[in-house]
């Protein structure tokens, strides 16, 4: 058909599948909506004209709008500018990068460090420098998005196992295999807020001559000495490790980066192409990174009143209808179960003056509907318990 021979109804046809898809997600309670944040201030933020305490953040160390941030973003963007204006490969990457990777590779206790603009887009980069046709790569079953979808682009043979299962790690590990071997995890689960048992993993790819990739988003900047990671948390350390974290949690800014043996950032750094692709972040970005690493080293008491925010949330959850996970870090999910339940309570907390996320599927299993809340050393004590005196009374009306 020649586009002066299409008609209007041919038109509808087509749109109209989409508005049958979208109708399908209403029926399911799956459309998601975004929100329009008009302004914000600490934990709180400002939407529809109505402020509104957030647990829905993951700025954990509540760096975002930290003066001494903010200051370094002006400071550079003065002399920088606000865009990069090029590839790194090209012209993007500045001194303010450079100086930034040298020192994420020295809080990580790594060789070298690679920094991107984003993380989603490392790890979908990442992966497929690192395995590739006739290769394998094993990962952990709830592995955030960004991971599984690395995994499908490397096209290497994908071999999932069971959440922590260690035994069928091994199992499969131990399978003939021509091609180099990667073991990809989250160090911490981003729904479910529990901890990969990393010494046993790394043991294991020792053992079978495997790499081992670890996704420490949510680790970096809370565990470990000086919140320097997942790594330094267990006291790991080895050639074959690969170590990745987001800088957009609790470093409060933007971006991500690996880092390990120096040969195997290089060759990232050569073979990743939403790095080689892509137009650099900014050097204000850099600049403030660099900044917020040594406030991260610096207060540690934003970690000690995030832990004992945590403790405090945990002893009230206790009391409530609804399933609680073993989690020690600032994500706290409550599993609540139907779709249309979690959307009931998280409207219910709005109400209230609270903003508490339902994650529905595909994010989570079937069935597993949940509010994640997480936690921020923004938040005060009162925080934490008028949540807690919330959900209370949510379980009373919702039954």
């Amino acid at each position: 058909m020649t586009l002066a021979e299409r008609t209007a109804t041919d038109d509808d046809l087509l749109l109209a599948w989409f508005d049958d898809r979208i109708a399908e997600l209403d029926a399911a309670d799956l459309r998601r909506v975004r929100r329009v944040v008009e302004a914000v201030d600490g934990p709180r933020l400002k939407i529809a004209g109505r402020w509104l305490t957030a647990f829905c953040s993951n700025d954990y160390l509540g760096l975002s709008q930290h003066p001494r941030l903010v200051a370094a973003a002006q400071a550079s963007a003065a002399a920088f500018g606000v865009g990069a204006g090029a590839s790194p490969m090209v012209s993007g990457h500045s001194a303010e990068h450079e100086a930034l990777e040298r020192e994420l590779a020295a809080f990580v206790g790594r060789e070298k460090a690679l920094y991107f603009y984003a993380g989603y887009p490392a790890n979908v980069g990442i992966v497929p420098a690192l395995a590739g046709k006739g290769d394998v790569v094993f990962s952990d079953a709830l592995n955030h998005a960004c991971l599984i979808d690395g995994a499908r682009l490397s096209r290497a043979q994908i071999k999932p196992y069971p959440h922590d299962d260690l035994a069928t790690l091994e199992r499969l590990l131990a399978e003939p295999c021509e091609g180099r071997k990667l073991v990809i995890t989250d160090a911490v689960f981003s729904m479910d807020g529990d901890v990969a048992p990393l010494p046993e993993l790394l043991a294991l790819c020792e053992r079978h001559d495997a790499l081992l990739m670890i996704d420490d988003a949510h680790g970096f900047g809370l565990l470990g000495p000086q919140g320097r990671g997942t790594a330094t948390l267990f006291g790991i350390d080895s050639p074959r490790l690969v170590y990745m974290a987001t800088l957009g949690k609790s470093a409060g800014v933007a971006g991500a980066f690996v880092a390990g043996h120096e040969a195997v950032v290089e060759w990232v750094l050569q073979k990743a192409r939403t790095y080689t692709f892509a137009t650099a972040a900014p050097a204000m970005i850099a600049a403030t990174l660099r900044e917020s690493l040594k406030v991260i080293a610096e207060e540690e008491w934003r970690r000690s009143h995030l832990r004992a925010l945590i403790a405090r949330l945990r002893n009230g959850l206790r009391e409530l209808p609804w399933q609680t996970l073993p989690s020690d870090t600032p994500i706290q999910p409550l599993i609540i179960g139907s779709n249309a339940d979690a959307l009931a309570v998280m409207a219910d907390l709005r109400e209230q003056g609270l903003w508490v996320p339902a994650i529905r599927p595909p994010t989570v299993p079937q069935g597993t509907a949940r509010l994640r809340i997480t936690l921020s050393a923004a938040h005060a004590t009162a925080d934490v318990d008028a949540l807690v005196a919330a959900l209370r009374g949510a379980a009373t009306r919702l039954g």
